[in-house]
């Protein structure tokens, strides 16, 4: 018999698998729906300091084996987002992670104080979203130094554990993963969109996003993920919500292997439908049994020698 549950923080998940932010999270409706249908933790659309429209439409656009996005952080107000996170932190049979970003230092920790008071159980600082430098400057996540004072910007104003978010786009992923780390981070998701990335209409002779590039996403960047996650394994002793591409049993085990404690699951949901959690849980399961693994930490860093 399999034991499919795992821990984040002391944070105890029935599955391995987590909904990552911006895929299902935009109600609460959403995030319950997805816990019902097998995800093991739920993850809000990111909530940041202010209301925010994002990008017109399109915002998505399909690649092969993936998709380009540049949603843009569209989110409510910060009163507005708080009440909703409350509620799913209330009637969600999961652990929710709370998504958050600010334009500045200073707003990562202010959102991070005012979205703590609804006690979800893990936060999240996205510092990396790759469709917003138009506007914001380079992610914060591009910078070991920067990502160092928002964690510890955060961690000044919170209790509950906080998770970073970190960026593919940069030469040493692993430098940022110990700078965060040794700010305060307790641990990392890895990775955020690839990119960004463009597609252009023959017909019309334009990008196809509003945005004219968006993040990349799904299968196509499943071999990145998994290397960032192997490397981050190797440099710190925090644990890792690994994702990127992930849409099997087998390539959950991947990830696993590589050295994440739970599998993010976006992609494959947006494309599939939540159900999908489901599916990769048993899938998950009968891998395990085939290859005589009982527990999901035989399985977290067993490609590391």
């Amino acid at each position: 018999m399999t034991d499919l549950s795992t821990k984040l923080c002391g944070i105890r998940l029935k599955n391995p698998t987590v909904l990552p932010a911006g895929i299902l999270g935009v109600t609460t409706a959403s995030l319950i729906r997805a816990a019902s249908l097998g995800a093991g933790a739920v993850t809000t659309k990111s909530i940041g300091p202010e209301k925010r429209a994002g990008h017109p439409n399109p915002v998505v656009a399909e690649i092969d084996e993936g998709l380009l996005n540049a949603v843009g952080l569209s989110c409510p107000s910060l009163e507005e987002s708080v009440q909703s996170l409350t509620e799913a932190v209330k009637k969600t049979k999961a652990p929710v992670i709370a998504s958050f970003y600010g334009r500045t230092i200073e707003e990562f920790g202010k959102v991070a104080e005012e979205i703590s008071k609804a006690k979800p159980a893990l936060l999240e600082a996205n510092i990396s979203c790759p469709n917003i430098e138009d506007e914001f400057g380079k992610p914060f996540g591009t910078s070991c130094e920067l990502a160092s004072q928002v964690t510890a910007a955060v961690k000044k104003r919170t209790k509950i554990p906080l998770f970073v978010k970190l960026s593919p786009n940069v030469p040493d992923i692993k430098a940022i993963a110990k700078a965060v780390e040794q700010a305060g981070a307790d641990g990392i998701t890895a990775i955020n969109t690839l990119g960004p990335g463009m597609i252009i209409n023959l017909e019309t002779k334009r990008p196809v996003l509003s945005n004219k590039a968006g993040g990349m996403s799904g299968p196509v960047i499943k071999p990145i993920a998994i290397r960032c996650v192997y490397e981050i394994y190797e440099s710190v002793d925090i644990p890792i919500i690994g994702m990127g591409g992930i849409g099997s049993g087998r390539d959950a085990s991947e990830m696993l292997m590589a050295g994440a404690s739970a599998a993010g699951i976006g992609t494959a949901v947006w494309k599939n439908g939540p159900a999908v959690f489901g599916k990769i849980n048993k899938e998950l399961s009968t891998f395990m049994e085939k290859n005589k693994y009982k527990k999901i930490n035989e399985l977290v860093g067993a490609a590391h020698g």
